[in-house]
């Protein structure tokens, strides 16, 4: 199956309130699907599933059995407090529900879940975010790369990969020896979408190898307009 959109950013009231989650049947069987929410926490590396429903975000219908080649259209609206301190975020799990096949050869069936990021900001709020530190750390494989502590000083969210981040390393004697310039296409193929809470500070590795481990690093980050 697939399922569109994979990020939602709704407001606390008004229109944008509420948005469509749509989920097609591309297998040849009836497909039976849940959509099941759970609050998340943010954490200094992103974001925790928590395994509890707050009862802030709805689903409409919480169920449906999707026939073959066809859609269904899911509305997903935020029914919580509409004067938020600052951004809240979700998970709305997509989940293939297990069915009675009749066959008695095997009883293993392969079910595809699907995660939609929903996250929920006051009406007008928009993200304020800046490099607030630049180090040289090492990578799974012990190359270095620069890591970055991002601060998000608006109560609204905000996502790296909306923007785009400048990396200059200079030697240990001052002179510049690597410049790159990363897209927000490109933050979102290697990191994901980067998303920054409201008030959230967060340590993320950049894609990126560095000529060498000494020296400094300078980072920029650009938001789109």
């Amino acid at each position: 199956m697939t399922v569109q959109p994979v990020v939602i950013d709704l407001t606390t009231s008004g229109r944008g309130m509420s948005q469509v989650i749509t989920v097609e049947n591309s297998f040849d069987k009836p497909l039976p699907v849940e959509l099941r929410i759970e609050t998340l926490d943010l954490t200094p590396d992103g974001v925790k599933p928590t395994g509890k429903d707050s009862g802030e975000l709805a689903v409409f219908p919480p169920q449906a059995l999707i026939q073959p080649g066809q859609r269904q259209n899911f509305r997903v609206q935020y029914v919580g407090d509409p004067a938020l301190a600052k951004s809240k975020h979700f998970f709305v799990t997509v989940a293939q529900l297990p069915v009675q096949t009749g066959d008695s050869r095997s009883n293993i069936q392969l079910l595809y879940n699907f995660q939609v990021l929903v996250s929920i900001a006051a009406n007008g709020a928009k993200p304020t975010m800046t490099v607030a530190s630049s180090e040289i750390g090492k990578n799974a494989e012990a190359a270095p790369v620069p890591v970055i502590t991002v601060t998000n000083e608006s109560a609204a969210h905000g996502y790296l990969s909306r923007g785009r981040v400048r990396v200059v390393q200079f030697a240990p004697d001052g002179r510049e020896i690597f410049r790159k310039q990363l897209s927000g296409p490109e933050l979102q193929q290697s990191i994901g979408y980067g998303l920054i809470g409201g008030g959230q500070t967060r340590r993320i590795t950049l894609p990126v190898t560095l000529p060498q481990s000494n020296g400094t690093i300078e980072t920029q980050l650009t938001p789109d307009p």
